[in-house]
């Protein structure tokens, strides 16, 4: 860990057991036991605020990922957890719940440091919404069932079926919300009894390398969840090809989530996909024009802009664009730009350098295809990868920063004048994450609802998650469920049993 970095933790007063966690040498864990890889190399982990070196993570080679697949493999195909009752793997996610909680604080601070993400938001939003998760698939360990059917066909039958966990599943987790995401994708395959190997991102593994420190105190039988961290075209493309593993379960962006999807249906793995977003947001003339701003400003900048189903295209009805314009950029104004652990910090930095190029590189795009540059979009000064909120007034649909996903706290808007108009530019892009309406006209809404290609569609508010409700996308956002009941089906199989009885 670098001075600048030490400086940093000690500066905002960071805990002693998130410090002492992230100063120790990182190994994978695989059956349990912490190892290194077997090529003995290591990926530099950078601190996003600082740009100074945080620490070092084992770059997994095809071996690990073997040897991981192999330890999940044993475990659900006669371990231990194979054997346990629902009730029993219930009470060990209740258990691993608690412990999560527990080391709520210590845990939002790596997620911090690691991502440069607010420490507030981790503590007010990623932590909850990763115990809460636990907590409501364990539930459901005990409440997994078939059916039985009368047949119609000629003879005498008993004809049920049986739901069965798909098997090994591995998990591919982005840097965006880490450990959120990671509890997403493992609470639901570990409460109907599926084993995992999990690849987190390699700029940030260190919450899930954490988690595993935590799920082994848990009491969670040893090879259930696997860790090998490492770069996705190495450890990532082993995980999605290997020929033991029966689905695989990624978030990221739509062009590696086909080379993803590629490689796992070469033999007909299990999928899901979510993938990357453009989300469109209404807003009708009849909102409080204040408070529908502050929502549209947060449904962008949230988390740096760096969320798939942010809200990054707002189409305004033209009777309000110029005042709605106003209140956007008064809100915006409070919104402060800050290190991560900097306790008013609402918008920390981009993830990476190369992050913080890529989303400099489309505001250029947007001056030099006609945008109306309205806010922000100068280059940051100082040290960290920062990117100031910036705002594009008076866009077209056929624009780069208007089609594309800048993953960074970019808005571009358009003016629209009837419904019609509103849901024909809604709808042009090939990304189908999310969508939001702002309106208090029920009527509106409910005839917008079903004509918006989305997965999610929110009202009057951004990015409203619970993990009872389902999350996935349309169109190139992807395909299958996180969270909700939706999500079981994606982590079972069904299996037909006839018996004939005469």
């Amino acid at each position: 860990m670098d001075a600048v970095v030490e400086k940093y933790l000690a500066q905002h007063g960071v805990s002693e057991a998130a410090t002492t966690f992230m100063r120790k040498t990182q190994r994978m864990h695989v059956n349990g036991q912490w190892i290194d890889s077997r090529a003995t190399s290591y990926i530099d982990v950078i601190e996003p605020s600082t740009g100074g070196l945080l620490t070092r993570i084992p770059d997994a080679t095809d071996a690990d990922v073997d040897r991981a697949v192999a330890a999940a493999r044993a475990q659900f195909d006669g371990g231990p957890w194979s054997r346990l009752k629902p009730l029993e793997r219930e009470r060990l996610l209740h258990k691993l719940a608690d412990l999560l909680e527990v080391h709520a604080q210590e845990l939002a601070e790596i997620e911090s440091v690691d991502s440069g993400k607010s420490l507030a938001i981790a503590r007010a939003a990623d932590l909850p919404g990763t115990v809460d998760c636990f907590r409501y698939f364990a539930g459901w360990a005990s409440k997994l069932h078939g059916r039985t059917v009368e047949p119609s066909v000629p003879g005498s039958y008993l004809a049920y079926t049986r739901k069965e966990p798909v098997g090994v599943v591995g998990v591919i987790v982005p840097w965006n919300f880490p450990i959120l995401t990671l509890a997403w994708k493992l609470a639901a395959a570990l409460a109907t009894g599926c084993t995992v190997v999990v690849k987190p991102a390699e700029w940030t593994s260190l919450s899930t390398l954490r988690f595993a420190e935590l799920a082994q105190k848990a009491g969670i039988p040893d090879g259930v969840i696997n860790i090998v961290t490492g770069r996705g075209t190495g450890a990532g493309a082993a995980l999605a090809r290997h020929p033991h593993v029966n689905k695989i379960s990624f978030t990221g962006s739509t062009d590696t989530g086909r080379s993803v999807g590629q490689s796992a249906l070469d033999d007909m793995k299990r999928l899901t996909l979510e993938l990357g977003g453009k989300s469109p947001v209404l807003v009708f003339p009849d909102v409080d024009l204040k408070k529908a701003a502050k929502n549209v400003a947060e449904g962008v900048f949230f988390n740096s802009g760096q969320v798939c189903d942010g809200g990054t295209r707002a189409y305004i009805h033209h009777s309000i664009y110029k005042a709605f314009h106003d209140e956007l950029a008064a809100y915006t104004d409070t919104l402060k730009v800050a290190p991560g652990l900097d306790p008013d910090c609402f918008i920390g930095p981009l993830i990476a350098s190369k992050q913080q190029a890529r989303v400099q590189g489309y505001i250029a795009s947007g001056r030099a295809e006609g945008a109306e540059l309205v806010y922000g979009g100068k280059p940051w000064d100082g040290p960290g990868y920062f990117v100031a909120p910036t705002i594009f007034a008076n866009c077209r649909n056929a624009m780069r920063i208007v089609q594309q996903e800048i993953f960074g706290p970019v808005l571009v808007t358009a003016p629209f004048d009837a419904e019609e108009e509103a849901i024909r530019l809604a709808n042009d892009t090939k990304y189908g994450l999310a969508a939001a309406i702002y309106s208090n006209d029920l009527r509106i809404v409910h005839r917008l609802i079903p004509k918006l290609q989305a997965g999610s569609v929110y009202v009057n508010q951004h990015s409203t998650l619970d993990p009872a409700m389902p999350f996935g996308g349309y169109k190139q956002s992807g395909f299958g469920k996180d969270m909700g009941p939706e999500q079981l089906d994606c982590v079972m199989e069904t299996k037909a049993v006839w018996i004939t009885l005469s």
